[in-house]
């Protein structure tokens, strides 16, 4: 099964932010972007691809410990940016180090368990907003976005999410995502 680590945002966050996804939404050229359905609304941690259901238990385990080794943090959603004419995204503010720092645990938990990752990457938050097939300008978008800034929550848990890819062929379908487990933070034994 297709798996990922993740920070997903709360009702509220998510609710701002769709807030401001509309009127991004509304802008010239906007209808050839594929934007993310709110559903999918999250922040990967690590990602790791196809994963044996024999090594899943495992890889729970170890995922269960780095998030009771991790405090509860702050977080909000904030501003936004691009990677190259690719992709849009919004980014967030708070307490980056422990984001950073659970990220690093939950890759660590990944290759521990034997899911074979991709060379180690500076954590960069995201939450991807739209994609592009081909060559796009989000330079408006991501000026529409300096000002965007969401409320504050407390980040509280792990989740271990499930990928489905779409399968029908159907234009603009969006993958489905179903979380399979999530830990408290900080729930130290």
């Amino acid at each position: 099964m297709r798996l990922f680590a993740a920070v997903v945002p709360p009702t509220p966050a998510i609710r701002e932010l769709e807030s401001a996804v509309h009127g991004l939404e509304a802008m010239p050229g906007a209808g050839r972007l594929r934007w993310t359905e709110r559903p999918g609304w999250h922040f990967t941690l690590a990602f790791y691809g196809e994963v044996a259901e024999d090594v899943v238990p495992d890889l729970s385990e170890r995922l269960a410990r780095a998030a009771r080794h991790t405090e509860p943090f702050r977080l909000a959603l904030n501003g936004g940016g691009r990677f190259g004419d690719r992709t849009l995204w919004v980014g967030a503010t708070g307490d980056m180090g422990v984001m950073r720092l659970l990220a690093d645990r939950a890759e660590s938990a990944g290759r521990k368990a034997g899911v074979e990752m991709e060379g180690h990457r500076p954590y960069h938050a995201h939450l991807t907003l739209a994609r592009s097939r081909h060559s796009a300008d989000f330079r408006p978008y991501v000026t529409a976005l300096e000002a965007f800034a969401g409320g504050e929550w407390t980040v509280g848990e792990l989740c271990l999410v499930r990928s489905r890819l779409p399968g029908s062929g159907v234009p603009g379908e969006q993958p489905r995502y179903e979380t399979v487990e999530r830990w408290p933070l900080g729930a130290e034994e």
